[in-house]
């Protein structure tokens, strides 16, 4: 059992003399603690005390080909050897726009930028241009990046969120004005009733309804059957643009994301994390006619560190490898993930641990609950938080790392040995 952590403990006191509260994401600094890293390969990772664990953080999800792949490394290390950047134009950001473009339903045209916050910020803008109207639905505990205007009902409280019908727009950061929340509509997921309501409230009035596929960010929920193609058909009647944030979902669910898997194509998507195996890249895909606006049609839209020749490389690399055998690596990543979803189920019965497993198997969540269904982010809020923060310092002590919201992520590296070796650990962590 592992219960040495007192280099980390020591960077992390070093690190708030510099670093505003000693991380560079706050996100990162949640149970069971900050821990630093040494180095890692395929689905393993070191810490400075010299701990090993099994990995099923993945960087917060981007490490889908695991640690160190030799291609990506190689790709990476052959890329840094010419300029880091041109500001201008470089064949790699043909290549892999033409990848996405044989990989993902909806892309008809790429756009790249280094954030899924600032793919959002784009997609956002191109919908509104598009359509010639203001407001953006969104539903609540979809979470679309950081910024003010994309920030919004991010898993509110109860009392914060108002009736189901018709939800409370809930900015959940100080610092956001109040108006950032002005052309943003809210509604409940995986509802087409209640979206249907939203929609006629503000009839003429949205540009686009954007979501989650998979609710990913707040409990790994799927869509009901029949939903996505639902909500597309009601976007098509209100004359709305569909968005999918495709930033988890995306070159992990499947080759094409969940757009492929349920066979709903939106108008445009985003992407990133799995795009570029980790490097720093995302990107903004859809119909031709909303992406060409950037070009002639009014939209403005730039960055230094748009196609970066690195962060392309690794894309390039990434995504090959994805691809080859026909999505080998990606099946077996999900088939590993359902190995242990089953497993994990089966030991919570075992001990008596109410307990639900949801997702898919390259990105699914552990849910502390008694709850017969998990259907929207409303059914998340009475998961007990305390055991779960319990069971992941166990499963830390174990040797296990997971997402700190209780999300496993697995990747092409795991194999059979490590599912095997994962579940034994978690047997002591029940």
């Amino acid at each position: 059992m592992i219960g040495n952590w007192e280099k980390s403990k020591a960077l992390l006191e070093r690190a708030r003399g510099s670093l505003a509260g000693g991380v560079s994401s706050p996100f990162r600094a949640k149970a069971p603690m900050p821990l630093y890293f040494s180095g890692g390969c395929g689905s393993r990772l070191r810490d400075v005390d010299g701990n090993e664990y099994i990995d099923y953080q993945l960087a917060w999800g981007p490490m889908i080909l695991g640690y160190a792949h030799p291609a990506l490394v190689e790709a990476m290390r052959r890329q840094a050897g010419q300029p880091l950047a041109y500001g201008a134009q470089h064949e790699l950001e043909i290549a892999v726009a033409e990848r996405i473009q044989q990989l993902s339903p909806c892309a008809e045209r790429v756009a790249f930028t280094s954030s899924g916050s600032e793919a959002v910020q784009l997609a956002h803008r191109l919908a509104r241009a598009s359509t010639g109207r203001p407001r953006i639905l969104k539903f609540e505990g979809h979470y679309h990046g950081w910024m003010d205007s994309a920030l919004v009902s991010y898993k509110p409280s109860a009392e914060q969120a108002g009736r189901l019908e018709a939800p409370c727009a809930v900015l959940p950061s100080a610092g956001q004005v109040a108006n950032a929340a002005d052309n943003v509509a809210i509604a409940a997921w995986n509802r087409l009733d209640l979206l249907e309501s939203v929609l006629r409230r503000h009839s003429g009035q949205i540009a686009a309804v954007m979501m989650e596929p998979v609710l990913c960010n707040s409990g790994c929920l799927l869509p009901v059957p029949g939903y996505l193609q639902g909500v597309k058909d009601q976007c098509a009647r209100h004359g709305a643009l569909l968005i999918f944030d495709e930033v988890i979902t995306g070159f992990r669910m499947a080759l094409g994301g969940a757009q492929q898997h349920y066979g709903v194509t939106p108008d445009l998507a985003t992407f990133g994390k799995a795009v570029a195996g980790g490097a720093a890249l995302s990107v903004v895909a859809g119909r031709k006619e909303i992406m060409e606006q950037m070009v002639g049609g009014g939209v403005s839209f730039g960055g230094t560190f748009n196609g970066n020749p690195v962060s392309l490389a690794a894309a390039d690399a990434t995504l090959a490898e994805l691809a080859r055998d026909n999505g080998a690596a990606l099946r077996h990543a999900n088939r590993m993930g359902e190995r242990l979803m089953i497993g994990i189920l089966a030991l919570a019965q075992l001990h008596g641990v109410p307990l639900k497993v949801t997702g898919f198997g390259a990105a699914f969540a552990l849910h502390f609950t008694t709850r017969a269904e998990l259907r929207d982010d409303r059914d998340t809020l009475d998961d007990d938080a305390v055991r779960l923060r319990e069971f992941l310092f166990r499963a830390l002590q174990q040797g296990v790392q997971i997402v700190p919201d209780g999300r496993f992520y697995t990747s092409a590296a795991h194999t059979e040995p490590d599912i095997e070796e994962t579940l034994a650990a978690l047997a002591k962590a029940f």
